[in-house]
């Protein structure tokens, strides 16, 4: 092990007794379930599951988690005899997975990376695979599972160039890490080269964020809306975070009212923020319903649309969406893909570096349109209003397709792993 990694094991342990002040404090900022706080030390919320072979899936938040989905229903369908647990780190990615995972397969929280509680995890499920997604990389829980002789699997990966530099600056530190790996597929070129100079494998291609399946679609939903919303065009504003909500009204502002009365619907990606975003909304003059409140959009302008597990219906009934995360810099976007998927033609503001394999394909296509600001999506509202550009939904839906196939060999990959 290199003296960089000795020091982070050293250090993460002479600090682990503080763990549970911290996740108490995160507990009162509403970034964990109080409920389950004992998952995040490695004390295991669910009895692991005899006599079977596990593999153990980790995304860190929504995207991340979201993306393994794909993988999670073809090795319940394909291997029956596994038991399959994922992992997340947040509360609204616990939420979304408890609403579509598979049956029979588990969820915990991943634990904090520190060795007793990576120790307490590891020494619970004995995991035969484990597999990362994109480019969370815990040292504790990666090496200690390397030392039990889990094999590890890094998909979709990907690097930005500052976490690039900087594991650069601890080279066999990232050398150890990456070698510990059995597969990797980088999600790109640009990610293999960035990944290569670490020391890391280069096993192929796979993205998994062209992999995924369309989102559910809540009918009552549907009915909801075309009861109390008629044929009045709807404009979406997805996953939005704050200080975009203020460019998203601005923009709307300059097409509210045109003779076709159109809806706003925003859908903040934190719920919370609901209230607050109706709040600014009133302000600017808009009649406002909240959903979480059970109110419907019945004679509305703004529609704030702040639960979870419904933006599925929402990319269906959309003339257009602006996919969030984009408007602001230090966010990175959000997947574009969950609206294509669904017909419903999707913008993006600059910031989408996230996303950035996804967006450019679509972009270079032309079948994703991109705005700088409010005057930019003004327009872009303008459009879908007069007019809904399904032909730039069906060209993007055939970039899926042609991409989507690169699962099949990382599945057949990962089940050789497993044995």
């Amino acid at each position: 092990m290199s003296l960089a990694l000795a020091l982070y094991r050293a250090g993460t342990g002479l600090i682990e007794p503080l763990a549970p002040m911290i996740l108490e404090r995160r507990v009162r900022r509403g970034k964990e379930d109080p409920a389950r706080l004992g998952e995040r030390l490695g004390h295991a919320g669910l009895p692991r599951p005899t006599a079977r072979a596990l593999v153990w899936l980790h995304g860190a938040s929504v995207g991340e988690s979201l993306s393994l989905l794909p993988v999670v229903e073809r090795l319940r369908a394909e291997r029956p005899d596994l038991t399959v647990l994922v992992t997340s780190g947040t509360t609204t990615a616990a939420e979304l997975l408890a609403r579509r995972l598979p049956e029979g397969a588990l969820h915990q929280y991943v634990p904090v990376d520190a060795p007793a509680a990576a120790a307490r995890f590891l020494d619970h499920w004995r995991p035969s695979l484990a597999v990362f997604v994109e480019s969370e990389l815990w040292p504790n829980l990666l090496l200690s599972a390397r030392e039990r002789g889990v094999k590890l699997a890094l998909l979709s990966a990907r690097i930005g160039a500052d976490s690039a530099s900087g594991w650069g600056r601890a080279g066999s530190a990232a050398r150890t890490l990456f070698s510990a790996f059995d597969l990797i597929l980088p999600q790109d070129e640009e990610a293999a080269e960035r990944l290569a100079a670490l020391g890391a494998r280069d096993d192929g291609r796979l993205n998994l964020k062209f992999a995924g399946d369309a989102l559910p679609v809540d009918e009552a939903v549907l009915a909801m809306v075309h009861a109390t919303v008629g044929d009045h065009p709807l404009l979406l504003a997805a996953s939005t975070h704050p200080g975009e909500d203020e460019i998203v009204l601005d923009a709307f502002a300059q097409v509210a009212d045109r003779l076709e009365r159109p809806l706003l619907v925003i859908v903040p990606r934190h719920p919370a923020r609901g209230p607050d975003i109706a709040a600014l909304a009133r302000r600017r003059g808009f009649e406002t319903r909240l959903r979480s409140l059970g109110e419907a959009p019945t004679a509305a302008r703004v529609y704030v649309a702040d639960t979870l597990g419904e933006l599925g219906a929402w990319f269906r009934l959309a003339r257009t969406a602006l996919i969030g995360g984009s408007l602001v810099e230090g966010v990175g976007g959000h997947n574009p893909l969950e609206a294509v998927r669904l017909g419903c033609p999707a913008a993006t503001g600059p910031w989408f570096e996230n996303w950035k394999a996804v967006f450019e394909a679509l972009i270079a296509a032309d079948d994703v349109a991109v705005v700088g600001n409010a005057d930019d999506l003004a327009a872009h509202f303008a459009q879908a209003i007069a007019h809904r550009d399904e032909a730039r939904a069906v060209r993007a839906q055939a970039l899926i397709a042609k991409e989507a196939g690169a699962l099949d060999s990382a599945v057949e990959r990962l089940k050789a792993l497993i044995g």
